[in-house]
């Protein structure tokens, strides 16, 4: 039996119920196609930094650089709380022997390429990554960062999983 690698995944697409809205987002591709070589290591960013669940959802506001994290109907900005948990947990990130990364597609925290980016008065004016996804990027730059939805293409699956086995020192 090959050694499990360790993946970091955002929680919800394991079936945890910690989404905005109280459910989850459980991807039964992904657990089928990637389960037998992952020991997963799931994170919650929202939860992480302390917010409830169920709890207001949130949005990326490009008011300035970098975006903000705000919700959407109290208009409360949540970014400084969000950052400080991005700030304690990417070290601990760092002394595990991490993989890759999964992350849901379109969130405001993990969004890998496509979290839509909005105006203050509420218009689309581009996408971007959240705000998680962005620190695992800059500070993780060798390893794969892909999220579920692209991961459902069978090319981008095997580079992901070739990249990271890679990166554990399995031979593909």
């Amino acid at each position: 039996m090959q050694k499990k690698i360790k993946i970091v995944i955002s929680a919800c697409l394991l079936g945890k119920t910690v989404r905005y809205d109280g459910g989850h987002k459980f991807d039964r591709h992904l657990a089928a196609a990637l389960g037998q070589y992952a020991e997963w290591i799931p994170v919650c960013p929202e939860v992480g930094a302390g917010f409830p669940v169920p709890r207001e959802p949130m949005q990326l506001v490009r008011e300035a650089l970098p975006p903000r994290l705000v919700t959407i109907e109290t208009r409360q900005d949540r970014t400084e709380e969000l950052m400080r948990w991005v700030e304690k947990k990417i070290p601990q990130l760092e002394q595990e022997k991490i993989c890759g990364f999964i992350f849901k597609a379109r969130s405001p925290s993990c969004g890998v390429h496509d979290t839509p980016l909005y105006s203050a008065t509420g218009e689309v004016v581009g996408a971007g990554s959240g705000l998680f996804a962005e620190a695992v990027k800059r500070r993780f730059s060798s390893l794969p960062v892909e999220d579920e939805e692209r991961l459902r293409d069978s090319s981008i699956r095997e580079i992901f999983l070739e990249r990271a086995l890679h990166s554990s020192g399995t031979k593909t």
